[in-house]
C-alpha cells in the first residue's frame, strides 16, 4: 500500500478520538485532522482544482499543516512547498516565481509584509487558521496568457533543496519515490492494525526533506507524532521523557547541544538509538555521544532528490562494525545500489575516491538508471560508504584542487574549535582561494588565529592552508541546521572588508 492509499484510508477510517499529533503538549485527534483535510479538499474542488493540481502551501510545523499535506497526497494533488522560514520578500518572490494556482497559508504568514499581495496577484488564497478551518481570502483568476502549469501529474511534492551552497533548486518528488523512500527506511505499517500507540518526534522543518520524511513516516505507520516548531533542548528532553521515546533524530548541531549541556543520562535513558542526517556527522561527535550515553548514533546519507536516505547504519551494523567503520555513512539501504566512478564514468575499485552514483526507485530517473551525485566518496570492501567531500565545492587555487572538508577537519583538531567551515573567495591571481571560519567551543579560551594557521600548516599542504580565518561565536545555519555557505560568505566578506579599511 503506497502513501497515497495509506493516507486515504487513515483519513477515512481512523477513530475520531484517536491521538494523532501533539504540539505544545496539546493533542490533535484524527477527527480534527479529518475535518481540516475535508475543508481543504472542498475549497479546492470549489475552485475547480482536481487531481494533480499544484497547491502552494506555506508549510509550518503545525498539526493543521500536516493535515493539509495529508489531504493533498491522499487526493493525488501536488504540494508546492513554500518556506515560512524565508524573509517576507523572498517568500513573496518564491510565490511569484512558482505561481501555483492556489496558496494555502496561516493567518500569521499572510500578514507578513508583501506576502498576501504577492499571493493574491498570482493565486487563489486560502487562509488556514489555527483551529484547522479554511477561509477564502481572495486572489487572482488565471489569465489565458499565463503559461505556468496548473498541474504536475504524478508528482506528490515540489520541494526546494536546502540551498547551503547557493540558490535552492526545485525538486519534483513523485508518489513512487516517497513510497520507496519509506520502504527503504523501514517505515512500513503493520498489516494487522491501522494505528500504533508508539510515538515519534519531528523537530526538523517540514519544508525540508528530513522533516517531511519523518512526518510521512509517522503517518504511514500510524504512529503518534510529537511535532516541535524547531529543536529546543529543554522541549526535546521533555518530549523524550514524557513519551519514553525509543528513537530520535538529531542533526550534528543538536548532538553537540545535548553534549555541551551535559544532559543527565537518566533523562534520555529510554532512547535506544539516535539517527543523524542532513549534514555530515563527524565520527568523533557520534562516538562521543555513544560513549557518554550508551546510545548509538546511526548516520544516514541522502538528499532531497532521493526523497530521503539511500545509505545508513543500522543497530546490527553498529554492534558489529562501529569500532572499525566509525565515520562511514553506512551501507546502501534496501532498494538502493551505490558505486564510485571516475571522470570518465567508469566504475572504480574499492578504496579509490571518485563520484558517488546511486541507482534506486527513489530517484526521479527511476530504478534502472544511475544518478551521478556531486559527492566525492569511496566504497570499502565491506560495502561501507565513505563521503569525502563534494566535487562542486572543490576550490581550484592556482590549478591545485582544495577540498573544503580536508581543511575543515584540520581546523577541528584544535580543542577550542567546535566546528569549522571553509568556502572560496575569488582571487585575481589564483582564481580562487580558501577562507575559513570557526565556531569557538563554549567554555574554552577563544582560539588565536595564528595558532589555527600553525595547525593548518602542520596538517595541510601549503596550497590548502586558508588565506584568512575568522573566529565566530556561532556559524550561520540554514533551517535544517547545516552551515549556510551563502551567509558565511557574506560574513567573511564583511569581516575582510573591515580589516582592509582599518
Amino acid at each position: 500500500m503506497g502513501i497515497r492509499e495509506r493516507l486515504s484510508r487513515l483519513l477515512a477510517e481512523a477513530p475520531a478520538d484517536a491521538e494523532a499529533i501533539e504540539r505544545d503538549e496539546i493533542w490533535w485527534t484524527w477527527g480534527q485532522l479529518r475535518q481540516t483535510a475535508q475543508a481543504v479538499i472542498a475549497a479546492l474542488e470549489a475552485a475547480g482544482l482536481g487531481e494533480s493540481a499544484r497547491v502552494g502551501v506555506v508549510l509550518e510545523n503545525r498539526p493543521e499543516h500536516v493535515a493539509v499535506v495529508a489531504a493533498l497526497i491522499a487526493s493525488g494533488r501536488c504540494t508546492v512547498t513554500l518556506s515560512p522560514l524565508q524573509p517576507p520578500a523572498r517568500l513573496a518572490a518564491h510565490i511569484a516565481r512558482s505561481r501555483p494556482p492556489v496558496v494555502i497559508a496561516a493567518t500569521e504568514a499572510l500578514a507578513r509584509p508583501g506576502v498576501l499581495d504577492a499571493a493574491r496577484e498570482v493565486s487563489l488564497v486560502l487562509e488556514l487558521r489555527t483551529d484547522g478551518s479554511v477561509h477564502r481570502s481572495g486572489g487572482a483568476t488565471r489569465t489565458s496568457d499565463d503559461t505556468t502549469p496548473t498541474t504536475n501529474p504524478g508528482v506528490a511534492v515540489e520541494m526546494l533543496t536546502s540551498g547551503t551552497t547557493g540558490a535552492p533548486k526545485t525538486v519534483n518528488l513523485a508518489f513512487e519515490q516517497l513510497d520507496q523512500a519509506l520502504v527503504s527506511g523501514g517505515q512500513v505499517p503493520k498489516a494487522d492494525r491501522l494505528l500504533s500507540r508508539s510515538a515519534s518526534l519531528v523537530s526538523a522543518p517540514l519544508v525540508h526533506i528530513g522533516g517531511l520524511w519523518r512526518a510521512l513516516a509517522c503517518l504511514a505507520t500510524g504512529r503518534r507524532m510529537i511535532l516541535m516548531p524547531k529543536f529546543v533542548l529543554d522541549q526535546w528532553i521533555s518530549a523524550v521523557e514524557r513519551h519514553q521515546l525509543r528513537a530520535a533524530s538529531l542533526v550534528p548541531a543538536a548532538l553537540r547541544t545535548v553534549l555541551d549541556a551535559g544532559v543527565p543520562a537518566a533523562r534520555i535513558a529510554s532512547l535506544e538509538v539516535v539517527t543523524s542526517g542532513t549534514a555530515p556527522c563527524p565520527k568523533e561527535l557520534a562516538d562521543n555521544f555513544f560513549r557518554t550515553y550508551g546510545i548509538p548514533v546511526l548516520m544516514t546519507y541522502g538528499a532531497t532528490e532521493f526523497a530521503g536516505a539511500v545509505a545508513g547504519w543500522t543497530l546490527p551494523l553498529h554492534r558489529q562494525w562501529w569500532d572499525t567503520k566509525a565515520g562511514s555513512a553506512g551501507r546502501a539501504l534496501a532498494g538502493a545500489q551505490l558505486r564510485i566512478t571516475g571522470d570518465d564514468g567508469a566504475q572504480l575499485p574499492d578504496g579509490q575516491q571518485g563520484r558517488l552514483e546511486v541507482r534506486t526507485a527513489q530517484t526521479g530517473q527511476g530504478e534502472t538508471n544511475w544518478v551521478r551525485t556531486s559527492d566525492l566518496a569511496r566504497m570499502d570492501p565491506d560495502g561501507f560508504l565513505w563521503i569525502e567531500g563534494r566535487a562542486d565545492d572543490a576550490i581550484i587555487r592556482g590549478g591545485f584542487k582544495v577540498q573544503p572538508e580536508t581543511v575543515q577537519r584540520a581546523l577541528e583538531k584544535h580543542a577550542a574549535v567546535r566546528e569549522a567551515a571553509v568556502v572560496s573567495l575569488p582571487d585575481e591571481r589564483l582564481g580562487q582561494v580558501p577562507v575559513a571560519a570557526v565556531e569557538a567551543t563554549p567554555g574554552q579560551p577563544v582560539p588565536e588565529v595564528a595558532d589555527l594557521l600553525d595547525l593548518c600548516r602542520e596538517h595541510l599542504l601549503p596550497y590548502e592552508v586558508p588565506v584568512h580565518i575568522v573566529v565566530l561565536d556561532e556559524l550561520p545555519r540554514t533551517p535544517s541546521s547545516k552551515v549556510s555557505r551563502v551567509e558565511l560568505l557574506d560574513i567573511l566578506r564583511t569581516r575582510l572588508a573591515d580589516r582592509t579599511t582599518t
